[in-house]
């Protein structure tokens, strides 16, 4: 099967029917229909479409490496810089249009998928640990086109280092049995965005200091496999009308805990299990890291992209680009766009093959990013809110423009050189960016995309080569001026 279309995508997931609760209910007819993964729903099919447009077929696109038949670009295994190339462009052709808000775009979980199978020999040979089951598995999802949420953190009981749970009261999921068709989970993840509107979700551990290892394991199971549930969060999709609420009717990906009820997963499906090793190698060995934070940091430059176009509309929709302080902060939004842009482009042209073949990019500059935006992005929000102020919440909705109290506001919320409705719908997409529910966890969310932001600053210096640094310093301290004798 070729890459799929939006109306394949929205029909495979009607299809599975999976245990989703949402309010205290629990999901019933098409997912898709209801209101809380109705606009994510349209917009994830929007760029599903995407790849079958004859126009984007060679930016979307490439022939599958086993049929020969097109499948989706975010699948590829980039050999050349200029595959890197073609990844980053096909990624920023769907940030746009989301506008960079959907941080979990199918490209993402694609990336990670395919940076594990690339390196799946790091398996081999090792107890527990199933390579060719994590190589046929990519395989398969390629050629499908299939569509992943994953879950990697344990839920939140006791964060203290002394803490473990009990046999008798188990909270996070855990390997629990094993039998002749699979090991079984029980327990439960964080936080599986998208969870429910996808056709599998990718459960892994994240390695590190861990000293059990029945929470060792990585496996991908069907959103409808039996014992499995998704517990989402209020819904942030308030309202449909995409004049009250531009980003949250269209954007809002839903998170959801997710509980196993003694899930068998089958043994087709298992990468590693109950091996600490495996967890770990399985990161340090392969290019999954560069890989996935090449995606992300892509993403992230569409959307600082879209923060600046909405700033700068706002500036202009209330004239206020004269004052200094507007300069700075416009100044400032630019600044972080153009670095995260520039390291990112640093990233492609200082990449090399990895031993498998891949071609990585720099880790390097991408750490940098993704150290960066955590404290970036909130920064831009409050720019937003500074530059809009009262204007960010004297925004009627799209009803009073149509009511009969129109005239007013129209006339009283109206712009430098544009109505009040055009003034509205403006600020109202900013107010949703930065001060919404929707906005508000856009910003969590960037805050720890990646992880503990203190954590992800201890990677970098751990990991950043600095050995030359101190070897030019340490020759310019035992040079000696030629005139000096020894």
């Amino acid at each position: 099967m070729p890459a799929i279309s939006g109306k394949q995508y929205i029909d495979r997931i009607n299809a599975m029917q999976p245990n989703v609760w949402i309010h205290g209910k629990k999901v019933e007819g098409n997912i898709s229909s209801h209101p809380a993964f109705s606009g994510v729903m349209k917009s994830q099919a929007a760029l599903y479409d995407m790849q079958v447009n004859p126009a984007l077929k060679d930016l979307m696109t490439y022939a599958s490496p086993k049929t020969g038949e097109r499948v989706g670009t975010s699948f590829m295994q980039p050999l050349t810089k200029e595959d890197l190339e073609k990844r980053r462009l096909a990624t920023w052709h769907w940030a746009n249009a989301t506008a960079g808000m959907m941080g979990r775009s199918p490209d993402y979980m694609n990336t990670a998928l395919m940076g594990f199978a690339s390196a799946a020999d790091v398996l081999r040979g090792k107890e527990r640990a199933f390579a060719d089951n994590l190589r046929l598995f990519y395989e398969k999802a390629r050629e499908e086109d299939l569509s992943f949420t994953h879950t990697y953190v344990n839920p939140q009981v006791n964060r203290s280092g002394c803490y473990a749970e009990k046999e008798d009261n188990i909270v996070a999921a855990r390997i629990v049995d094993e039998t002749d068709d699979g090991i079984v989970i029980q327990g439960a993840r964080l936080l599986a965005t998208q969870g429910g509107i996808t056709d599998e979700m990718i459960v892994y551990s994240t390695g590190g200091k861990m000293f059990d290892d029945t929470y060792a394991f990585a496996f991908s199971v069907p959103s409808n496999a039996e014992g499995l549930t998704f517990i989402c969060r209020e819904s942030f999709s308030y309202d449909s009308s995409t004049f009250n609420h531009p980003l949250g009717s269209r954007f809002e990906e839903m998170d959801a805990i997710v509980v196993f009820n003694r899930v068998t997963v089958p043994w087709d499906r298992v990468f590693f299990y109950h091996n600490l090793e495996a967890a770990n190698q399985i990161f340090l060995n392969s290019s999954y890291t560069p890989l996935v934070l090449h995606q992300v940091v892509s993403r992230q430059v569409v959307k600082t992209e879209f923060v600046l176009g909405v700033a700068q509309l706002m500036v202009d929709m209330i004239e206020i680009s004269r004052y200094q302080h507007v300069q700075e902060k416009m100044s400032e939004i630019i600044i972080g766009l153009e670095s995260i842009r520039a390291l990112l482009l640093a990233s492609e042209w200082e990449a090399k093959q990895d031993r498998w073949g891949t071609m990585a990019p720099n880790v390097q500059p991408l750490y940098v990013a993704i150290n960066t935006y955590p404290r970036l992005y909130p920064r831009l929000m409050e720019i937003l809110q500074l530059l809009g102020a009262s204007g960010l919440v004297s925004i009627p909705t799209e009803a009073d423009f149509s009511s009969a109290i129109q005239e007013d506001v129209e006339h009283y919320l109206q712009g430098a050189a544009k109505g009040g409705k055009e003034r509205v719908k403006l600020f109202r997409l900013a107010w949703d960016m930065c001060m919404s529910a929707f906005g508000t966890r856009q910003t969590l969310y960037e805050r720890f995309f990646f992880g503990d932001p203190v954590r992800l600053a201890g990677d970098l210096y751990w990991g950043y080569d600095r050995k030359e640094c101190k070897r030019k310093v340490e020759e310019f301290l035992n040079m000696k001026k030629e005139n000096e004798t020894s």
